[in-house]
């Protein structure tokens, strides 16, 4: 029987809820993931890989269904002791259960073993439906470059510090991939774009999510490369960011925060563009060559209308 093979090109949470929806609307699919390892964080001697674990856990059902990412039933007895302690950093708070997988990668990381290798391993335990690939096994890091303030001189710090601990405040002066000029796509990550049926690209945050996967070198040319269709979906609906921080990044980056903006980002790979119905319009005068655009309900607030998107996806690939 033929099976369609789909590539997704995934952030965290909203990459997650939009994978789930693509297994139970095509649950025959090969699908591989392809997940962005640029939020990833060293935190009390932890290699800690936030996006890829978001899609382990909740396709893997051990994912925190309210807040969207971390574990279920999750204890802090651990984060608690680092803070009795004074062990920073205490703006990052890790559960006891999500502790495991971060030693057990550390573990295998200081032995030599790729990233690539040992995100397999762990979903050898959670059976995700779906090959997860990161999109490189070298250390890629976003770093945020902060203003000059009175009280301090112009700095960088993580992403995940500026998010988490600043709450993505102030806006920063711009975003910076330390490590992305010498990095490779990981192993299966260029065949899994050629070899595949369709490809698409989730809507997870543009520039600090998608933006560091399409950065790899030689991933946009296996892109342009392909024979396989590309259907990417907005994460902005209204000039308004679904989730996240997506609208400061934007802005930071001289992109207007509108799903024309986006698919600027995105045009010279797209076959198709899904687009809120009522960005549809204003989208299509943007006149993106060669790209489709095609007005849908892109809001995933449950599992039906996660499935109805993925469908969605699937017909602008010609799948359906």
């Amino acid at each position: 029987m033929f099976r369609v093979r789909i590539t997704v090109l995934a952030g965290g949470i909203g990459a997650a809820r939009f994978l789930t929806g693509l297994r139970r609307a095509e649950p025959q699919a090969d699908i591989t993931v392809i997940g962005n390892t640029a939020d990833d964080i060293t935190l009390h001697g932890l290699r800690v890989c936030p996006d890829l674990d978001t899609v382990m856990y909740t396709l893997g059902g051990g994912s925190h269904t309210e807040q969207g990412w971390g574990r279920s039933d999750e204890r802090f007895t651990v984060a608690e002791e680092f803070r009795a302690y004074g062990g920073e950093p205490t703006w990052f708070t890790l559960g006891d259960r999500d502790i495991a997988t971060h030693v057990i990668r550390t573990r295998l990381l200081g032995r030599g073993t790729p990233l690539s290798e040992i995100t397999d391993r762990l979903c050898q335990r959670w059976n995700p439906g779906v090959r997860l690939i990161p999109m490189t096994d070298d250390r890629v890091e976003t770093h945020v470059v902060l203003p000059e303030e009175e009280a301090s001189p112009a700095r960088a710090v993580h992403f995940q510090e500026w998010w988490v601990r600043l709450h993505g405040s102030p806006d920063p002066e711009r975003f910076e991939l330390i490590g992305i000029d010498s990095a490779r796509p990981a192993p299966g990550v260029l065949d899994a774009l050629t070899d595949t049926d369709a490809v698409v690209i989730a809507p997870s945050n543009p520039v600090v999510s998608v933006g560091p996967i399409l950065a790899v070198p030689g991933m946009r040319a296996a892109l342009r490369a392909t024979s396989a269709p590309i259907v990417g979906i907005s994460p902005i609906i209204g000039g308004r960011a679904v989730r996240g921080m997506a609208e400061t990044c934007l802005r930071v980056s001289g992109v207007a925060v509108t799903a024309a903006g986006v698919a600027g980002l995105y045009a010279d790979l797209l076959t198709a563009w899904l687009v809120a119905p009522a960005d549809e319009a204003d989208t299509v005068a943007a006149g993106l060559s060669g790209v489709r655009v095609v007005g849908v309900p892109l809001l995933m607030s449950d599992a039906d209308s996660s499935a109805a998107l993925a469908g969605d996806a699937l017909v602008a690939a010609g799948l359906r």
